[in-house]
């Protein structure tokens, strides 16, 4: 017999209530946070890893503006290792192992690398590795015989300026000034190792608010299943992700739990964020198996249909508030998946206790989510897939089988496929919820997001009090 009925709130239930700020403007707030117990951000945003939402581009435009985008894993593995390989090369001080090409290639050879990498140079290299020379877009340009050596063309070593693996940033602007040069090969042993750009150094004072690993490359995290996880995550570490994300929709089972402890006994290094879940107790086995963070929501999210399908789920800020006072005692960052609409939303949520937001609704919609802008009735939209959607399903089969029809396909859905209107860059999407969260940590009287979650009060608000809220939003809208 069920008794003892809990009540659960979701965000548009209550309201943070306003105290006395300490702040002259909200640009003063700190929204610095974790992500999970080593990785820090100083914008508390992750994009879902949706086959919908984030692939390469948006890990890309979230970790330079200071969160983080989690690379989904609805594809190979080789795919997926490419998708985080693109997010490293992309911003950095010094590229590692850069792209290189044999010295005996042609040009049409070199510049299908090039475009298929997106870069502007590649290394030439000899039969033993050794430096010969470094090739750029500017050898080719106008070059109308393709079947060329690159070799013909290329700047040869003996033209080259190089350094050695310890030079610092200042030094290797000194030098690429002084000489008026773009690129700089790192070399040890005659072998190259490194590669520093001033455009790369450009982006990186571009970006001061990014999210950076050691080396200064961009941080990112990848998503694995329960299927292939130790496969998928060890290749996904050695191209560089600095977080695994184990990612199943029903994450307090056993098979999550002993998934965690082969991840963290195999790779002890690496931090492992592991959902959803919904409840304390949830959060107690999941840390004790080893999690360094963990993403909560049930049934939130518009395009997961969990709660109607099972009947099972919680209100999302009562889910959050339950896993926090449990993961607070361990130190251990939560992030909150799902259910959020508004900026306020994302002020809520992390008042709540979040470390972090996660999420795809956010920034589905914009140039950075994968897909076409689609054309509909005069207006713009892109598709959203809950990943356990059937179309997401169907999508994900074809790809890997060729199957064309769907009765070919046997899933249990848990997911819908919707169109959302087209929101243009991912920046202006990232503003806005950044605004709202450091009005947010002012109304709260504080300066920053520990001090925002220890003044935080809230107030329930009744039917009205919510219709007066979007009522005024309307207006100010207006």
């Amino acid at each position: 017999m069920v008794s003892n009925i809990r009540e659960g709130l979701t965000y548009s239930d209550v309201l943070l209530v306003p105290k006395k700020t300490p702040l002259s403007s909200r640009k003063e707030a700190n929204t610095e946070s974790r992500f999970t117990r080593n990785i820090h951000l100083n914008s508390p945003l992750a994009s879902a890893n949706m086959a919908t939402v984030t692939e390469h581009k948006m890990a890309i435009a979230l970790a330079r503006e200071g969160g983080i985008g989690v690379i989904h894993q609805f594809n190979t593995i080789d795919e997926q290792v490419e998708e985080v390989k693109k997010v490293k090369r992309s911003t950095c001080y010094m590229i590692e192992n850069p792209l290189s090409i044999g010295v005996e290639a042609t040009l049409e050879e070199a510049v299908k690398v090039m475009n298929k990498q997106n870069v502007t140079s590649l290394i030439v290299k000899g039969s033993s590795g050794e430096l010969k020379g470094i090739f750029t877009r500017r050898d080719y340009l106008f070059e109308e015989d393709l079947s060329k050596k690159i070799s013909d063309v290329m700047t040869s070593v003996e033209k080259l300026v190089t350094a050695d693996p310890s030079i610092t940033l200042d030094k290797a602007k000194d030098i690429l000034h002084k000489h008026r040069i773009e690129k700089l090969p790192i070399l040890k042993d005659g072998k190259v190792v490194g590669l520093v750009t001033t455009q790369d150094i450009v982006k990186l004072e571009t970006w001061p608010n990014a999210s950076r690993d050691k080396k200064g490359r961009l941080i990112v995290a990848a998503a694995v299943g329960v299927k292939d996880t130790l496969e998928r995550a060890e290749a996904l570490i050695k191209a560089g992700a600095d977080v695994i994300v184990i990612d199943i929709a029903h994450a307090h089972s056993d098979l999550m739990i002993g998934r965690i402890k082969e991840l963290k006994e195999k790779f002890p290094k690496t931090d492992v964020m592991a959902g959803n879940i919904a409840t304390a107790e949830a959060a107690e086995d999941l840390i004790k198996a080893g999690a360094d963070g963990l993403k909560v929501g049930v049934g939130p999210s518009p395009v997961c249909s969990t709660r109607q399908i099972s009947g099972a789920g919680v209100p999302q800020l009562t889910a959050v508030m339950d896993v926090c006072s449990i993961a607070k005692k361990y130190d251990i960052p939560v992030t909150a998946d799902g259910g959020l609409k508004t900026p306020g939303d994302v002020a809520k949520a992390i008042a709540a206790g979040a470390s972090t937001i996660f999420s795809g609704t956010l920034f589905a919609g914009t140039d950075e989510a994968p897909g076409p802008i689609l054309a509909k009735d005069g207006k713009r939209y892109k598709r959203y897939m809950g990943s356990a959607s059937y179309s997401s399903n169907l999508e994900r089969k074809e790809k890997l089988e060729q199957k064309q029809y769907k009765d070919r396909i046997d899933v249990f859905v848990e997911g819908v496929s919707i169109l959302v209107d087209y929101k243009g860059p991912v920046s202006e999407v990232i503003s806005s919820l950044m605004k709202g969260l450091r009005s947010g940590i002012s109304y709260c009287g504080a300066h920053d997001i520990k001090e925002m979650q220890k003044n935080a009060e809230f107030i329930r608000i009744t039917s009205a009090g919510w219709q007066e809220t979007i009522t005024q939003g309307t207006r100010n809208a207006e």
